[in-house]
């Protein structure tokens, strides 16, 4: 008789599961052998990225913001600016009396440039623009964003006899201005700017005529020197609290131009920016602003004794719509 010899399942299993171990414990072997080298190999530093939101828009209040948006925007701006508070109810406090518009548009047909034109009610005065974001607030190069600002106005009133414009440049003035503006945090931001504001002509006359000649006296210099000031603090996501001081530098022989005191309320969304402020500022055009301004903000008394009244400020807002094509 001959015996069977079966050998017992856990003897075959056994070699199956040894052979199983090796191989786990040497494909782990090479993984962390990648993985070491892996942690190894330097990584590539973060490009710094430059600011965003500086300030919510190109405006704040009568003032340009560093802002300059992306290629390929389109914007549409409405300005409006009452009359002049303190009639109480004859005219609402200057809400019925005679106001100022301008209707403005924008493109940025490039990146880090804005050109603009607008038109407004007062002297109907055309005006050109362009904006130029120079340098960007970026962590570990620069503190501050730096833009320059020009605008060129041309004044169309009706002069039939040519008194006020004797000549069709006579009618044009031009503004300048270099913004440096900070964002400390993701409530405030700051900018400062120098402004030139010039004028073509100015008014005047003569204060000798003989046979030696002529001279002539000048009410008013050519050239405006100024300081512009703006911030805004934001108190929710879409609401900030926002002012802008405007200080003219130059001392003109007559007809200073005042300064400006503005303050308000900035409401956003994704597309629209509207402000509703308080102001001096009526004209709608920096240079205009700049040089012809009567409304003064503060009391004072001249060189004359005379004391010259303040507290002239009109209410006024902004709507400016965004659109990337």
């Amino acid at each position: 008789m001959k015996l069977k010899i079966k050998l017992p399942n856990s003897l075959l299993i056994l070699p199956v599961c040894l052979v199983s171990c090796l191989f786990l414990l040497q494909t782990s072997t090479l993984y962390a052998q990648d993985s070491t080298k892996a942690a190894k190999e330097p990584t590539a530093p973060l490009k710094a990225k430059p600011v965003k939101n500086t300030f919510e828009g190109t405006w704040i209040i009568d003032d340009q913001t560093v802002m300059v948006p992306v290629k390929g925007t389109f914007q549409m701006d409405i300005m409006h600016r009452f009359g002049t508070i303190g009639n109480g109810y004859q005219d609402l406090d200057g809400l019925f009396a005679p106001a100022n518009i301008r209707l403005g548009v924008n493109y940025a047909p490039i990146n880090n440039l804005y050109l603009g034109i607008g038109f407004a009610k007062a002297d109907l005065l055309w005006d050109g623009n362009a904006k130029y974001a120079i340098i960007k607030q970026t962590k570990g190069k620069s503190p501050v964003s730096i833009t320059y600002f020009g605008d060129l106005a041309y004044n169309t009133t009706y002069d039939a006899d040519h008194s006020n414009f004797p000549h069709t440049t006579d009618r044009i003035t031009s503004f300048n201005e270099i913004i440096f503006a900070r964002k400390f945090n993701d409530k405030f931001s700051l900018q400062v700017a120098p402004t030139l504001s010039h004028q073509n002509s100015v008014n005047g006359y003569y204060t000798k005529i003989d046979s030696t000649g002529s001279t002539i006296f000048e009410q008013m210099k050519h050239d405006q020197f100024g300081i512009a000031i703006a911030g805004r603090y934001k108190i929710s996501e879409s609401t900030a609290i926002i002012v802008n001081y405007d200080q003219p530098l130059t001392q003109e022989p007559t007809n200073n131009s005042h300064p400006n005191v503005a303050f308000g309320f900035e409401f956003t969304t994704s597309g629209h920016t509207f402000q509703l402020f308080m102001g001096n500022y009526q004209l709608l055009n920096q240079s205009h602003n700049s040089l012809y301004n009567t409304n003064n903000p503060f009391g004072y008394t001249d060189a004359n004794g005379t004391f010259v009244k303040g507290g002239q400020f009109c209410f006024g807002f902004n709507i400016s719509r965004l659109w990337n094509f």
